[in-house]
């Protein structure tokens, strides 16, 4: 699943009209703390896309995205967005099966339609951001404005700096 997750991001990214750069990377350094030490990036350059799922029944899922030198306010900024009393992180089976993207490979660019997408304004201060290809295997460099091309929303304080 996980090479047409990255057929997919290559095609989106192709029809956003922006500049961006596919870096190969060894499957087992895609995690970002691994990734930026093996090939010279900055975690503060680097943008997690994370999947969070509200407690309701159906449950609420929702991409949010954020620096990875900060911190997903999960139990307040993003369970207020969703609506829901409780709000966790979705397990790595649960981020699979609803984006087809293994953890370390998960991107904001072909996400499933529907799928709200939250967006830390942090991320639109640096000038170009690290975030997953789609699988393991490969990341996207782009600014960060690829992400409002996407239609994200831009929320301030949805993350918040690591302590």
């Amino acid at each position: 699943m996980s090479e047409n997750a990255e057929a997919l991001v290559r095609e989106r990214l192709a029809g956003l009209g922006i500049d961006y750069e596919i870096v190969p990377c060894d499957e087992a350094l895609a995690d970002t703390a691994a990734f930026c030490a093996a090939y010279g990036y900055a975690p503060e350059d680097s943008a997690n896309t994370i999947i969070v799922t509200g407690k309701s029944t159906p449950p609420r899922y929702a991409a949010c995205v954020l620096l990875a030198s900060t911190r997903l306010d999960v139990n307040r900024a993003v369970r207020a967005k969703l609506g829901t009393k409780k709000a966790s992180f979705a397990t790595a089976e649960e981020t699979k099966a609803l984006t087809g993207m293994a953890i370390g490979g998960v991107t904001p660019i072909g996400l499933p339609d529907g799928l709200p997408l939250y967006l830390d304004a942090a991320v639109l201060s640096r000038e170009r951001i690290v975030l997953g290809g789609g699988s393991r295997a490969c990341k996207v460099v782009a600014p960060p404005r690829v992400l409002t091309a996407l239609g994200a929303e831009v929320i301030e304080g949805l993350a918040r700096p690591l302590e």
